[in-house]
């Protein structure tokens, strides 16, 4: 396969899983995730957002988030996101700073 079409598979992947995550499936909260994958679609906005920076493309947390998620972070948490348990939150906790680093 040559390197432009197995490009363009990647990137036809990336926009499947996108829209997984943002149209089919949100259901599942970006926490449960975490707590799974050790990833959530806040880390692939800022995957994405780390990739155009080092394209010199200057693009901030909040930008590449409402990229990725097709809203504002507020109208992704008015519209989906649910109240989460202590346990949850505190599993979230281990799984940050074992997948994304100390929070600050």
């Amino acid at each position: 396969m040559d390197k432009q079409t197995e490009i363009e598979l990647q990137a036809a992947a990336f926009r499947r899983l996108q829209k997984h995550l943002m149209e089919d499936r949100t259901d599942v909260q970006n926490i449960d995730m975490m707590n799974l994958a050790g990833f959530c679609r806040n880390c692939l906005s800022r995957w994405y957002q780390e990739a155009a920076n080092e394209k010199g493309i200057e693009m901030g947390k909040e930008e590449a988030r409402e990229i990725f998620y097709g809203m504002t972070m507020d109208d992704w948490k008015a519209n989906y996101q649910t109240d989460v348990s202590p346990e949850k939150q505190a599993a979230f906790k281990v799984a940050f700073e074992e997948n994304v680093g100390k929070a600050d």
